[in-house]
């Protein structure tokens, strides 16, 4: 079944440069389907596809959706099928076939040799635009690791060069790589640079793991913003700390983790972490090449789920996410579901996430309403691991007093000739720290 692309309708992404910039590549996407999911499905997965290559800097210029009963093992839909699509694609005048499936090394070889142009996968995608978006060192230094893992098993012959294209002309899919040094890609090569890129990575995941007992021993709940790509996180983190993040209608625009206390409205302080955005089937090398940024997501004391309630896919992205979360052990983490965009939603289609999701606050982190519901419905979860405590700190202890204001919720506070006394909800996990302030013994 082949469609068109400017004959649908679909939400298209604002681009960062004009097409006078760069010359785009001119592209033509195929998903495969084994397993018979449903209609909608593959047109979802088209969808998706369409905004990933965009994101990338490809123009798609026609896509079909292919069903199977097998794959085929060396061509994957079958040598008569690609010659059919390889007549299409040489009339469009296309540059690149991008299939949303994984393809084996062999089956990209084959497919460029029926094509003749470039043929990549869904994996190639993902990473190409995390090469483009990558920023700070710990960032591109993750998204190389996964780019040369991904190429080294697809060496032949005289290889590849991979090396930073992002807006040169003539920057292909799967060619980009961070940092401005060309790496020629033999296996000796590549072996030696990912040991390397391995080895620095282990040094981050240590400076982050000791960040992250810095905040353990700060007792402050630990929330984490998880959601699929574009769903508003960092748009969040920006309206409630004004923490500054680059915020973009684009895929995947912020790929690093930010962290920033947050005061709720009833004065409990937390801090609030920023990730990556989640898409289904999220290239494994990315999980493995993110895993100390993955890591601040298990290692929360709540997730903030965030749904686009203006995409029509929003149930399935929630189920995507939750796969991701699985993956990364992060699946018994307490989530709460917030349906965002809210002002951008279809009525029907939100009346409908409601009813899905009673509990759920709604809310438009562009435009900052319902943070009240949001607010309350944080400060519910996080009271579950924490209990209320009678205390009496001496006038002269005046730091304690301020540790607790900056660390737990203060619910009353009084005076008497002899200090200040409180009634505050602290942390279970920190109880034992203002033993000695109580006024009775916590049950």
């Amino acid at each position: 079944m082949t469609t068109d692309p400017q004959g649908r309708q679909r939400r298209r992404l604002t681009a960062t440069v004009t097409d006078l910039d760069v010359i785009r590549q001119r592209a033509f996407l195929i998903s495969v389907e084994i397993s018979g999911k449903p209609i909608r499905d593959l047109e979802a997965a088209i969808d998706e596809l369409f905004l990933l290559t965009e994101t990338a800097g490809s123009e798609p210029v026609g896509s079909a959706v292919v069903r199977r009963l097998k794959p085929t093992p060396a061509t994957l839909i079958g040598k008569g099928q690609a010659r059919g699509f390889a007549e299409e694609t040489t009339a469009l005048d296309v540059d690149v076939v991008v299939f949303d499936n994984d393809l084996t090394p062999a089956q990209q070889r084959n497919l460029q040799a029926i094509f003749q142009c470039d043929v990549v996968d869904r994996v190639a995608l993902i990473l190409d635009i995390f090469a483009q978006h990558a920023t700070s060192k710990e960032g591109m230094l993750q998204v190389e690791l996964a780019l040369l893992k991904y190429h080294l098993p697809r060496l032949r012959g005289k290889g590849v060069t991979l090396s930073r294209q992002a807006g040169a002309a003539g920057g292909s899919i799967a060619t980009r790589g961070p940092g401005e040094t060309k790496l020629e890609t033999d296996r000796r090569r590549i072996t030696s640079r990912i040991a390397m890129l391995e080895r620095q990575l282990r040094e981050v995941r240590k400076f982050r793991n000791t960040q992250r007992k810095s905040r353990r021993s700060s007792a402050l709940p630990k929330v984490s913003l998880v959601g699929y790509t574009n769903a508003g996180k960092s748009t969040l983190l920006n309206t409630l700390t004004e923490a500054g993040v680059l915020t973009e209608d684009r895929l995947f625009s912020t790929l690093d983790s930010t962290t920033r206390r947050w005061d709720l409205a009833g004065g409990q302080r937390i801090l609030v972490s920023d990730t990556v955005g989640f898409v289904r089937s999220l290239p494994h090398q990315l999980v493995e090449a993110f895993a100390s940024t993955l890591e601040e997501v298990a290692d929360a004391d709540l997730l903030l789920h965030l749904v686009d309630t203006s995409d029509a896919e929003a149930t399935n992205q929630i189920t995507a996410v939750r796969e991701v979360l699985e993956t990364i052990e992060a699946a018994t983490v307490p989530e709460i579901i917030v349906l965002n965009k809210a002002d951008k939603a279809d009525p029907a289609a939100l009346e409908r996430l409601k009813r899905l999701y009673p509990d759920a606050p709604i809310i438009s982190a562009l435009r900052g309403t319902g943070m009240d519901d949001l607010h309350s419905s944080i400060a519910t979860v996080l009271a579950r691991g924490s209990q209320d405590m009678e205390l009496l700190i001496p006038f002269e202890r005046g730091e304690v007093l301020a540790e607790i204001y900056r660390e737990a919720e203060v619910i009353a506070e009084a005076h008497d000739e002899t200090g200040t006394v409180l009634t505050a909800r602290i942390s279970r996990s920190r109880l034992a720290r203002y033993e000695e302030f109580a006024t009775e013994t916590p049950s």
